[in-house]
């Protein structure tokens, strides 16, 4: 029996979805395995786990450039030497766990659990297979620390791997397949039957507007682009999510009913039917967090960013337009000029649409698993 401790963090939604895609794929498909999935951070101190958590949520929220200056110093300086400090006196917390499961491997989808593990077999109490699974598209430094004790590092794509071996990390461990997806995105779906369950029309683009959920940063341009969208897109039919943010999903209907678009703008407070929306989607509007980027380019659809966190979503923003999948609306643009251009121009769409399916790794997870449990 084949054991697997799955680490991750609560820091945003792309760490536990990523783990979660492991672990669905491992049980399913591997025999005489057994995992465990288990939040580092809450585990090792849940008082810690829940400061920080809201620290991040809360800069990320009301304070996008003190977010940005905490990744952009984290990754050399007193913030770096405080952060991996700490990492050390949490990795024998964490420890306990390690000697009571016994794993064979440790897969990691965050750099706090990576580093404590790398850390323990750097001190010899530990003899596991350690995989760190990085969950956004621009290295970062934390992500490295220790990494001659790292036996795998999974990147989102070849122009990280040459990054990480330019750190000085060995190429035969760097593996770019992608950001973990769950199986969902490689189902089969009816596309006529999504339609007519949101009463959406099958000759109308369709668009996919995700208004930031909880976070609710940039809040303004937000409901800027939804009501430029209502007032002067007749002919496009959006599905609006607002997510868990009560005012973000008020301010949307507000928006639709004073345009009297409530037959082709449809507004979710909730849905777990990403896929299928995807699915009957021509576009994109979204933050470009390293799990939404991930499900967008695996259902070969074009990228509006919009509201990108300072730092890592910010390198996520650069390189998707670098790889033109993906138009940035800045703060200085003006949105109605930006829409335009994109939905006027055909050509540019269906190159934006083929770039997306290019750069998707739509077989990350299986692709991870098998490295990894083929030793």
């Amino acid at each position: 029996m084949k054991k697997i401790l799955i680490f991750y963090g609560s820091y945003g939604g792309g760490h536990l979805s990523a783990a979660r895609a492991i672990n669905e794929y491992i049980n399913n498909n591997f025999n005489n395995v057994e995992t465990q999935m288990v939040d580092c951070i809450e585990y090792v101190n849940k008082l810690v786990n829940k400061i920080t958590v809201k620290a991040y949520s809360d800069m990320a929220k009301t304070f996008p450039w003190a977010w940005g200056y905490v990744y952009k110093k984290s990754e050399k300086g007193i913030i770096a030497k405080f952060s991996n400090d700490s990492n050390k006196l949490m990795a024998y917390k964490l420890y306990k766990l390690i000697k009571e499961f016994q794993p064979n491997y440790i897969i990691s989808t965050h750099p706090f659990s990576s580093q404590m593990c790398a850390y323990l077999k750097k001190k010899g109490k530990c003899n596991y297979k350690l995989a760190t699974i990085t969950t956004d598209y621009a290295p970062h430094d934390q992500w490295l620390l220790y990494h001659d004790y790292v036996d795998y590092f999974f990147v989102a794509h070849d122009g990280m791997k040459n990054a990480l071996i330019q750190k000085g990390i060995n190429e035969n461990k760097i593996y770019a397949t992608g950001i973990p997806l769950s199986n969902r995105f490689l189902q089969h779906y009816n596309k006529k039957s999504i339609l007519n369950e949101f009463n959406l029309q099958e000759n109308k683009k369709t668009i996919l507007f995700f208004g930031g959920g909880k976070m609710g940063l940039g809040k303004s341009r937000t409901l800027e682009i939804l009501k430029t969208l209502a007032e002067d897109f007749q002919d496009l039919q959006i599905v609006a999510i607002s997510g868990k943010n009560k005012e973000m999903h008020e301010q949307f209907n507000k928006i639709v009913h004073t345009n009297c678009r409530e037959n082709s703008i449809k507004v979710l407070e909730y849905t777990n039917k990403v896929p299928e929306l995807m699915t009957i989607s021509d576009l994109v509007i979204t933050k470009p967090g390293g799990l939404t980027t991930t499900e967008s380019l695996a259902s070969g659809l074009p990228i509006i960013i919009i509201n990108p966190i300072p730092g890592q979503e910010e390198e996520n923003a650069e390189f998707l337009e670098e790889k033109k999948v993906g138009v940035w609306i800045k703060k200085q643009d003006n949105v109605k000029e930006v829409l335009t251009n994109i939905f006027s121009n055909t050509n540019k769409m269906r190159e934006m649409k083929i770039n997306a399916r290019l750069l998707s790794k739509k077989n990350s997870t299986a692709d991870i698993c098998k490295i990894i449990l083929a030793n």
